[in-house]
């Protein structure tokens, strides 16, 4: 028997260029044309987001010789599944989009997972450039490079690590964002403070008024840090073999919480619930004291974001978590505002 051994060097730089500017849509057509990354452009947005912004910036762009076709699926989680995506595939299809072509994924952390995911597997993959429209998409699912649909199963199960080639945020775009979204957005926010930074914490809790009131220069210096803190984690682990779970502080009770509610509570509202668990856990096992978790609790609180759940998951339903082998599930616990332990929790 022969064997022959296949050697595939891989060297790719996935770097890419993250625009934190005010009005940068208006600039959008230039920065296309340089960045030449398709002929034509399938911009994909949720219906609701369409109306407010996705029509207007396709006229915009086709009128600015961007070839720019809009593609739209039902806003919610509830649409993020492999039903989409292929409904999606097809609509492009029809319409003659090809591996010279690129998608632009304009909305929030949804339309952000779908259109990445579906840019990574469309005929093989094509490039695609992120437009987040909400605080949260602007702080996290735009950054970093996960994609990917929920199954009955749980959230985000299946999907891809693959990198925009570009993410142009508009603080221009939150104008149009109801309350509840700017509180959904500051779930992740507090998030980074305790993860890696107590000094923007402390920001956090004497700034937040100003975030609330929508306050341009603040919102402005929590998303550039948020994005700062976000892109150190990755940089050091893409594909979160260990380092990149970090930023997984309250996300495996808060998927969990997502699923029971049928997905009608949102992602930062779950996941401040799930921190705060998380910090009860650290404060049991004596790794965080009641101080500092009375501390996060109380921002939350101060934020508007819920702090408990009528039902707690129970460990055994958090093993289709994508941080569990089925065995043990990996829990990130606070040691202190500002630092965190990935912590293994035998089921």
């Amino acid at each position: 028997m022969e064997i022959i051994q296949a050697k595939h060097k891989k060297i790719i730089d996935d770097s890419y260029k993250i625009f934190l500017e005010k009005g940068i849509i208006d600039k959008l057509p230039q920065h296309l044309k340089k960045a030449n990354l398709g002929e034509k452009y399938a911009l994909i947005t949720d219906d609701r987001t369409a109306k407010i912004h996705g029509n207007n910036i396709s006229r915009f762009l086709n009128k600015n010789e961007i070839k720019t076709e809009i593609f739209t699926f039902e806003a919610g989680e509830t649409s993020k599944n492999l039903q989409t995506i292929e409904a999606l595939s097809e609509a492009m299809i029809a319409k003659n989009f090809n591996r010279k072509d690129a998608i632009i994924a304009l909305g929030g952390g949804v339309v952000g997972d779908v259109a990445g995911f579906l840019a990574s597997i469309f005929l093989r993959g094509i490039p695609f450039v992120q437009i987040p429209t909400t605080l949260l998409a602007m702080v996290d699912s735009a950054i970093g490079g996960k994609t990917g649909v929920d199954l009955k199963s749980g959230k985000n199960l299946i999907g891809t690590i693959t990198q925009p080639k570009a993410v142009f945020i508009d603080i221009d775009l939150l104008k149009t964002l109801p309350e509840n979204q700017i509180r959904n957005g500051l779930g992740e926010i507090i998030k980074y403070g305790v993860i890696k930074d107590e000094k923007f914490f402390t920001y956090l809790e004497k700034n937040l008024s100003k975030i609330l009131a929508h306050d341009e220069e603040t919102l402005n210096y929590i998303i550039h840090k948020s994005i700062a803190i976000k892109v150190a984690v990755v940089e050091k682990d893409e594909r979160e073999s260990k380092h990149r779970m970090i930023l997984n502080y309250g996300h495996t009770y808060g998927h969990a919480l997502e699923q029971m509610s049928g997905y009608k509570l949102l992602h930062g509202y779950a996941i401040a619930i799930g921190m705060v668990i998380a910090n009860e856990m650290a404060v049991e096992k004596k790794l965080l004291s009641q101080k500092d978790a009375d501390r996060i609790k109380a921002l939350f609180i101060k934020a508007g974001l819920p702090v408990y759940t009528m039902k707690k998951p129970a460990l055994k339903d958090l093993l289709t978590d994508k941080k569990s082998d089925g065995q043990s599930i990996n829990f990130i616990l606070p040691t202190k505002i500002g630092k965190v332990i990935i912590y293994n929790q035998k089921i």
